[in-house]
């Protein structure tokens, strides 16, 4: 007799599912609205929908929709699975490994302290007092070390990435410096936790030892990030120019993650190694624009992503397993940990202090990964509820205070305004050139002839910054910048352009208003970070923007933007906003 869903086990399925996304994706809603990680509201729906609120309510009604057994728990489990592979694949794609080599010293050292103090304070905890943070009995002490070291190791790229954007930083010297020890400490923190899934034991059931799976988890993931992902790059223009877009990268990009995981499975390290790797080698090419980019994430995000997120609180009774005492110590062990290791690492690395605490709040962030991290724990046995609980805990919390604590730092409530540092000799419409290199160029001379600086060093620092990361943001908006040396006070050139410039932005449309903004060496961040903010806030407006491209000249420029702040401030009639004295 041949195995198959009945009618009714087909029914439950569809209206678990379509119960289970439409409440994750609601909820995420919600807390973006408040200005929460969208994972935060994904993880409420679970507990609601789990046996922590209706597992409790009416059980009856949780067992129907989320049963213990049978073909149905079955098809979740699976569904469940592909939902976090090709979470992996998007999170793969935010690595771009070039960022972490461009960076520099100040990377290197952030990453390996960020790393390595963490990692060294769990390993310690978990080592010297496992029975306070729940180890299992029969759960290896040495295996369990390693685990919780990693986990308060590792930061959560995606959130640190959507954290710094909500804070307009993204693109900013700060910015790019996180990202590129958070790129590290993923990448890092993955393939550690690679090696502890072999030491666990779970190779056997392919005939793999725990050597050999190690060995070829290590060769594997060196062959995928050299020799494949040059193929990858090498292949991706053919595939962009013969198939459909964006179902021809799309598909290539699935197939080749589903694949890998495959491979990694087989070997008995978990699935989403595999596709963790390839996503990284994916989005590495320069080929692959950022509008592909999007494309991806967003298909997977706000579908398969709610989907997993909302299934861990359908794992777990939150209520009954959750311990004061114990989310505490792994809170409070988390953050210092943290916090202390990539800010020691930041100020090793020649930042200021105050730049150097933002950092370390900023890697603060969770998120996902950690609990990605957690449930492949408690799958296997190495925690138990009460630490998958605290891991969750931990996640949340680190990711909703970060945002704000590196807003206190950097004093970012404090406002500097974009027409404090514009000049009219730096005011360009039009802008000739039809390039990036050109346009920087074009404002550097501007900028150069306005503020008595080296126009071609201007050019050189920016165009250096540029290709660390590309400055293109959304809605027709570049903000290309630079450190200069012998400059007392921030200058921005402005260039208006009609055809527009690509500067390789995240929707895929070139740039129209560019600003060339340069600040002083010895900026501890707060100042360029504060103008890109204002920049990001002003022009948010498609109206505004509209009305930026029909100026005449500069006076017209400075009266709309002056306009345009008064409007967004809520300034009583009463009150006005100081001219600049700049010409």
């Amino acid at each position: 007799m041949i195995e198959r869903l009945t009618s009714h086990e087909i029914f439950v399925m569809f209206l678990a599912l379509g119960v289970l996304l439409g409440a994750a994706r609601l909820l995420g809603e919600v807390a973006q609205r408040f200005h929460q990680p969208a994972v935060l509201g994904e993880i409420c729906a679970g507990v609601i929908l789990g046996p922590t609120v209706l597992g409790t309510i009416a059980p009856n009604l949780t067992g129907f929709l989320f049963p213990e057994q049978g073909g149905i728990k079955l098809v979740l489990e699976g569904l469940i699975t592909l939902a976090v592979v090709l979470f992996l694949l998007v999170a793969g794609m935010e690595v771009d490994l070039s960022t972490i080599w461009r960076q520099g010293r100040r990377a290197f050292s952030l990453s390996i302290s960020g790393i390595a103090i963490p990692f060294a304070i769990g390993f310690v905890a978990a080592w010297f007092v496992p029975r306070l943070l729940g180890r299992e009995p029969g759960a290896d002490p040495l295996i369990f070390a390693l685990f919780f070291a990693t986990a308060l190791s590792i930061s959560a790229l995606p959130v640190v990435a959507k954290t710094l954007m909500d804070l307009y930083l993204y693109r900013s010297d700060l910015g790019m410096i996180i990202m590129a020890a958070a790129i590290f400490d993923d990448l890092t923190g993955w393939i550690v936790f690679a090696i502890i899934l072999g030491m666990m034991g779970t190779s056997s059931e392919h005939g793999f030892g725990i050597g050999h799976a190690i060995l070829l988890t290590l060769v594997f993931a060196v062959l995928v990030l050299t020799l494949v992902r040059w193929l990858i790059h090498w292949v991706l223009p053919w595939i962009q120019a013969h198939a459909t877009w964006p179902g021809g990268v799309l598909g290539f990009a699935l197939s080749l993650a589903l694949l890998s995981a495959a491979f990694t499975e087989f070997i008995g390290i978990h699935a989403i190694f595999g596709s963790f790797l390839v996503g990284v080698a994916i989005g590495d090419s320069s080929h692959l624009r950022e509008k592909t980019r999007s494309t991806i994430n967003e298909f997977i995000s706000f579908i398969f992503a709610p989907l997993f997120f909302a299934s861990i609180g359908l794992k777990v009774n939150f209520t009954a397993h959750f311990d004061w005492l114990l989310v505490i110590f792994v809170l409070g062990i988390a953050c210092v940990g943290k916090v202390i290791g990539c800010g020691l690492g930041a100020r090793w690395g020649g930042m200021a202090w105050r730049e150097a605490w933002a950092v370390g709040f900023g890697m603060n962030a969770r998120g996902s990964m950690e609990i990605i991290l957690g449930l492949l724990a408690l799958q296997y046995g190495v925690i138990g509820e009460r630490m998958f609980v605290a891991l969750v805990v931990m996640a949340l919390v680190t990711s909703i205070i970060s945002g704000p604590m590196m807003q206190r730092i950097l004093n970012l409530r404090k406002p500097r305004r974009l027409t404090d540092y514009l000049t009219g000799k730096a005011f360009l419409n039009p802008l000739i050139a039809n390039d990036r290199r050109g346009a920087i160029k074009e404002l550097a001379n501007a900028l150069g002839a306005s503020s008595n600086l080296n126009a071609e060093a201007v050019e050189r620092q920016a165009w250096a910054e540029e290709e660390i990361m590309p400055t293109g943001l959304s809605n027709g908006i570049a903000v290309p910048h630079a450190r200069i040396d012998r400059l007392n006070a921030p200058v921005v050139g402005v260039g208006l352009s009609r055809t527009g410039v690509d500067f390789d932005a995240a929707d895929g449309e070139p740039a129209h208003i560019i600003f060339l903004i340069l600040t002083p060496r010895d900026d501890d961040g707060a100042q360029q970070l504060g103008i890109l903010a204002d920049i990001a806030k002003t022009f948010e407006n498609k109206e505004t923007r509209e009305k930026v491209l029909q100026v005449a000249n500069y006076i017209e420029f400075l009266a709309l933007l002056k306009i345009e702040m008064k409007d967004s401030l809520n300034i009583e009639p009463g009150e006005q906003i100081g001219i600049s004295k700049s010409n």
